[in-house]
């Protein structure tokens, strides 16, 4: 009977995703300037996200998909009182950060917006946290938000600066991915 069947045999990782999961495990963030202009891309984040929550159009997409429902240690979004799981919390943290389309900007081979990666790097931060407190456990650190904001905002710079995936059909998402879940990887494991 094996002798019809093909052997599925996988290779190796791709290099650059090696070159990636080892710079996310290994890099040490020493430089102030990065942190801080982390941390001021965060405020602009937010505030355009809370000002997203004064359309309608963008508050009907929030919230649970059974409303009402609340998760034990749930994501928190800004500016709600919603607990939600951790991919609805980084649905409902995105969608209002770009709902308005103002905050970030980043031109190259590919372009892009470095906050998009915030509504799953906060929302698995929060979800970790509060796992974390109700385990007995530390909370992360704002530090370490602001980490993982900058590996990701540099490997999407550094994707897109060769890259223009929209040329080939696959669009900008690409590059967003890729750092999304790489810098996730390091507060969803590592951390927790």
């Amino acid at each position: 009977m094996s002798n019809n069947v093909e052997l599925n045999i996988r290779s190796g990782p791709d290099s650059l995703l090696v070159e990636i999961a080892e710079y996310v495990s290994k890099q040490d963030i020493n430089s102030e300037l990065a942190l801080l202009t982390a941390r001021n891309c965060l405020i602009d984040t937010i505030g355009c996200g809370l000002l997203a929550l004064t359309f309608p159009a963008c508050t009907k997409m929030l919230g649970p998909i059974v409303p009402g429902t609340n998760v034990p240690n749930g994501v928190r979004v800004p500016g709600t009182n919603f607990l939600l799981d951790p991919v609805k919390g980084a649905f409902d943290i995105g969608c209002i950060i770009r709902w308005l389309d103002y905050n970030d900007t980043w031109l190259a081979a590919e372009w892009g917006h470095p906050s998009d990666n915030l509504g799953a790097i906060l929302s698995i931060s929060d979800y970790v946290s509060q796992e974390n407190v109700a385990a007995g456990k530390d909370p992360l650190t704002m530090r370490d938000v602001l980490e993982c904001m900058i590996m990701a905002h540099e490997i999407q710079g550094v994707l897109a600066l060769t890259n223009s995936f929209n040329r080939v059909g696959f669009g900008s998402r690409c590059t967003c991915k890729s750092c999304i879940n790489s810098s996730c990887h390091e507060i969803a494991w590592w951390k927790h």
